[in-house]
């Protein structure tokens, strides 16, 4: 039932666009590193082109997306119709991570809301998209976005999400280097 194409199709850009949240998928190369699944929400994914991707990536409790993508590249993002026909669609590729200061920075924002608790845009260049058909993913209602995140930034403050980001971000649980550099 799967189907595999080159490109991000317009029908394939049309169903990410919809979707509340999506799911990113990365592991590192060592056979006892930890795989890594991380759902994400916001308006935070863009279809830059038919082979590129981006999203902006909040500060979190860890990051893991990035040192895996430094060390080996590879990762891969899921997105689930829960309302309407069923469909999964998967986009494999490479990425890389670009920080604020970075060349591309500037560029790359503009495609965005930027939020304060902004800590990169993982970029990703597609080389394999895939739909398969979802048959068994239930049926959700989305009643909006939590206000926990802008809680819990507004409490921290800059500063405060500085010292967070330097404490939990800058090596991931396997101890590989996240690319992050102290503010």
């Amino acid at each position: 039932m799967g189907k595999f194409f080159n490109d991000i199709l317009d029908q394939h850009k049309a169903f990410i666009e919809k979707q509340k949240m999506f799911f990113v998928a990365s592991a590192p190369l060592s056979a006892d590193g930890h795989i890594n699944l991380s759902p994400k929400g916001m308006d935070c994914f863009r279809v830059l082109s038919a082979n590129q991707v981006a999203y902006m990536d909040i500060i979190g409790s860890g990051n893991e997306t990035s040192a895996h993508i430094i060390e080996n590249g590879r990762i891969t993002f899921m997105f689930c119709a829960y309302e309407g026909p069923p469909l999964i669609l998967r986009l494999y590729g490479k990425g890389y991570p670009v920080i604020p200061g970075d060349e591309e920075w500037e560029g790359l924002a503009q495609n965005f809301n930027l939020v304060m608790s902004t800590r990169q845009i993982i970029v990703a260049d597609i080389d394999m998209v895939q739909t398969s058909c979802g048959y068994v993913v239930p049926y959700y209602n989305y009643e909006g976005e939590r206000d926990t995140m802008p809680k819990w930034v507004a409490n921290k403050g800059l500063e405060g999400l500085e010292t967070y980001k330097a404490e939990k971000n800058m090596v991931s649980i396997d101890g590989l280097p996240t690319g992050l550099v102290k503010g």
